[in-house]
């Protein structure tokens, strides 16, 4: 899919605002003509970031330095803390490297290398938080960094499809949190990483609401921000904020301001369930089965060789159930906010109209408890070859039929929530014997030995349905204001048995966006019919700007 250029400044007609005096004068964006804001840090200035941001970010390289110096220095360390098994034989090991110092009294050379790479790492660090800075003006967000090579980074608010706040366990015991502003393009995202916890809150819902062509509001009345703030040591702004993370960490996120009807939960323990019951579970089992086999005929080599294999499935696994926990979904009055992870939190809000397409699935396992999981394709601003992406798709890991039900009525608010009953019924559940759905033809049933009554379309006035599956049901939902276009292929053998593919074109994403097997005439006309429906839609639709 083609995404549109980012419009730069210049190439957007300034408004002029006429003037008591007669006259007309364009509005400085970031000057101070400009509403008062809610946070100190969204007032159009260039700010810098939380003063510890060097440290979080060259944490690796400081990692480096200590690995390095624990390999060298470990028979003195082990002398240091651990006397008794500090014991080496002469001429076993190279000398030490203290020994080496000492014996040829290099001590002050070497304290003075020392203290000059700590000097050297405290200007680069000083230098590096010294030219990151940031500016949150009325037309977009942008980045400035890099000493020696420049770099300067610009998100238009109006192409701006979430903002998202995540928060790694070191930076939530600093009290601290980096943003993501999701433009709208491949690598198109700008961070502000890091500020402080409350910090990065506001200045996040200031962003979604100059996203949605509002003013800001008054300033915030819980302070100004420690970077913000006035003269004081490193120290004194560090503590400041540890304080927020531990309480952050206990607390969890702050769901004030979320509807408490629209808030989904998910216990502890279904969610373990899900996990152990999904797909990856059969593939386990059947590896450890081939696995014993093999053993058993002695091929002993196979225990060693599928060591890593079962690691990687155990890390899996925890990674996945650690994304769940403490999961939460709720709409906000700049869009929908999803929660979730255990050691890194991830909070995330998506716009209104910011959903090109939501699907509802259920794996087999899954049946008998009446379990679903709900998934969306958006624009995610990230590369091609980011596997981060996937952790923004699902939206709901594991639910109810009334879980599913409350999610997809916030994520598709622009849907009657009337017809959403009959459609889960018809969507999720059915076919039922009063079927809307058009579905695949006597003559080809046998392409579709045991799905055929569920391989089908269903086209509304607001949005197109595809169904699929028999032992995995999904349902697709595309709503017609953020379809792209629609289209029909044939093969040799469709072509023979006068049927055809139907595909929504949408943004990538995991949601499957075809269906096959469906009579050719029913797809042509499906074509006509959403080309025309989904043009309607889109001249009618308002939900990019969502505020009034």
């Amino acid at each position: 899919m083609d995404v549109p250029t980012p419009v730069s400044r210049a190439d957007v007609p300034t408004p002029v605002t006429p003037q008591p005096d007669g006259q007309d004068r364009a509005p400085q964006p970031n000057g101070p003509e400009r509403p008062g804001v809610r946070s100190p840090l969204s007032d159009g200035e260039w700010h810098h970031l939380h003063p510890l941001t060097p440290l979080l970010r060259g944490g690796l390289f400081l990692l480096v330095i200590i690995g390095v110096f624990i390999a060298n220095a470990r028979e003195r360390l082990l002398e240091l803390f651990v006397p008794a098994f500090s014991e080496v034989p002469p001429g076993e090991y190279p000398p030490d490297p203290v020994d080496f110092i000492l014996g040829n009294n290099l001590l002050l050379i070497a304290g003075g290398v020392v203290l000059a790479v700590l000097i050297v790492l405290l200007v680069a660090f000083r230098l590096s938080w010294r030219f990151h800075t940031f500016r949150i003006g009325a037309d977009d967000v942008e980045v400035r960094s890099g000493v020696l090579f420049r770099t300067h980074r610009r998100a238009p608010l109006d192409r701006v499809q979430g903002v998202n706040l995540t928060r790694p366990m070191i930076a939530r015991l600093l009290g601290m949190a980096k943003l993501e502003v999701v433009g709208a393009g491949l690598d198109a995202n700008v961070k502000l990483e890091y500020l402080g916890t409350r910090d990065a809150d506001t200045v996040r819902g200031d962003i979604l609401r100059l996203a949605s062509g509002r003013r800001l509001a008054a300033a915030s009345t819980r302070g100004a921000s420690p970077a913000a703030a006035g003269p004081g040591s490193l120290a004194q702004r560090a503590a400041g904020v540890v304080g927020d993370g531990v309480q952050g960490i206990v607390v969890g996120e702050d769901l004030s301001d979320a509807e408490p009807e629209s808030v989904v939960r998910i216990p502890v323990g279904r969610l373990a369930a899900s996990r152990l019951l999904g797909g990856s579970t059969v593939l386990l089992l059947v590896f450890v089965v081939v696995t014993v086999v093999a053993a058993s005929t002695s091929t002993l080599w196979v225990l060693f060789s599928v060591v890593p294999a079962f690691l990687g499935f155990a890390a899996y696994y925890v990674r996945s159930l650690a994304r769940g926990l403490r999961y939460s979904i709720a709409p906000t009055p700049d869009g929908v906010r999803v929660t979730f992870g255990l050691f890194t939190t991830v909070s995330e809000v998506v716009p209104p109209g910011r959903i090109h397409a939501l699907e509802v699935r259920q794996p087999l396992l899954w049946r008998p408890f009446g379990w679903w999981a709900v998934s969306v394709n958006r624009l995610s601003g990230r590369g091609a070859t980011d596997t981060s992406t996937d952790q923004f798709a699902a939206v709901l890991p594991v639910g109810t039929r009334a879980d599913v039900e409350r999610v997809l009525g916030v994520l598709a608010p622009g849907l009657p929530p009337e017809e959403w009953a009959a459609l889960f019924e018809d969507g999720v559940l059915g076919p039922r014997p009063t079927d809307p759905f058009t579905t695949t033809p006597a003559r080809a049933r046998l392409l579709r030995l045991f799905s055929w009554r569920r391989n089908g379309f269903l086209l509304t006035h607001d949005a197109l349905f595809l169904r699929r599956g028999w032992l995995w049901r999904s349902l697709s939902v595309f709503p017609l204001a953020r379809l792209q276009s629609v289209g029909v292929r044939q093969g040799p053998l469709a072509r023979a048995m006068r049927t055809a593919t139907v595909t929504a074109h949408v943004i990538p994403g995991s949601v499957p966006t075809s269906v096959g097997v469906l009579d050719r005439d029913d797809a042509v006309r499906l074509l006509d019919d959403t080309s025309a429906s989904a043009v309607a839609a889109a001249a009618g639709d308002r939900s990019h700007r969502w505020a009034g």
